[in-house]
């Protein structure tokens, strides 16, 4: 039985990995979607993330993910049973963000069209914008919980100067806070999150949904060479990023943990961040069902302490 978690002060309960569907549209096709999605939710799972953005860099247009989930819960009959986040703000017509009042209530409208549904779940600011107040982008958050239109909201990509502006701004004007928080975080990536987020996260019972949970697939291990980042266009857009050194460390170590669990690095990246107090859901994605089993087996692995510290040594970024 999967344990599910709380996000939040919300009613919401999650299964503890979050599908990642920006690949819908992109590197998954409607039929391979399908089948990932029905594997995801027939083994206990239940949180989908998405965005309004998702795959407007592979196709140009934009929204190919939410259509893609939408006609699947239409298919199945099974909205009910899904917990569907999506996101708003990153890209509006002009190419430029946009989190104002009078564009969320808009972009909502058409991912409710998208997803085929009266309500979302869980609706994020995907990206911050300087110019707009934070009072602002949250009085269009309340509009559309009064509406009915959405349950709860998150917030991505937030320096933690204006997670905080935005926490304060809720207690002041009683308005909706963010009940959960969207970073980059993994066993690569952890010095800002850890340093600047975190606490903020934790003291205020914010839920974690981290995104890149394996930096773009490399602590899966499949890239160890120039020559490897031509496996997938993910590798080769990001191989500048991650294939250096630390990397090699961090997979040295997830190696050696993953022989004694008889898993794979990648399971254990997951199950990693499975075990840091502040992370709820990971978000990871799969474009195949042998990938989605792997990601899948991470939360029935509990790391020994000793594990941990192996893992939390190699990845160290304290100077």
């Amino acid at each position: 039985m999967i344990q599910k978690r709380k996000l939040g002060n919300t009613d919401l309960f999650v299964a503890p990995i979050t599908f990642g569907c920006n690949v819908f549209g992109w590197t998954a096709d409607e039929k391979t979607s399908f089948d990932l999605l029905d594997a995801f939710t027939s083994s206990g799972f239940n949180f989908l993330d998405t965005a309004d953005i998702y795959a407007k860099w592979a196709t140009g247009v934009g929204g190919e993910s939410e259509t893609i989930i939408g006609k699947w819960t239409k298919l199945r009959n099974n909205r009910d049973k899904v917990i569907i986040a999506t996101k708003v703000g990153m890209v509006d017509a002009a190419g430029k963000v946009n989190i104002s009042k009078s564009y969320i209530v808009k972009a909502v409208e058409e991912s409710l069209i998208r997803l085929q549904t009266d309500y979302i779940d869980l609706y994020q600011t995907h990206k911050d914008d300087l110019s707009i107040p934070v009072e602002e982008t949250l009085e269009a958050h309340q509009q559309l919980i009064k509406a009915g239109k959405v349950r709860w909201i998150g917030a991505s990509n937030f320096s933690p100067a204006r997670l905080i502006a935005s926490l304060e701004a809720s207690k002041k004007y009683n308005l909706p806070r963010y009940e959960t928080f969207q970073p980059l975080y993994n066993l690569y990536d952890r010095e800002v999150f850890e340093k600047e987020l975190e606490p903020i996260c934790l003291e205020n019972n914010i839920s974690v949904i981290n995104f890149y949970s394996l930096a773009s697939g490399f602590l899966t291990g499949k890239y160890r060479t120039k020559a490897d980042l031509t496996k997938s266009v993910r590798g080769g857009n990001r191989g500048e990023t991650y294939l250096n050194e630390k990397l090699f460390r961090i997979l040295k170590a997830l190696d050696a943990v993953s022989a004694k669990y008889n898993s794979t690095p990648g399971s254990i990246a997951v199950a990693w961040l499975l075990a840091r107090p502040s992370v709820t859901a990971p978000i990871a994605s799969a474009t195949n069902l042998i990938q989605l089993k792997e990601l899948l087996k991470s939360t029935e692995i509990k790391l020994s302490v000793e594990d941990i510290n192996l893992l939390n040594k190699a990845s160290a970024w304290e100077s």
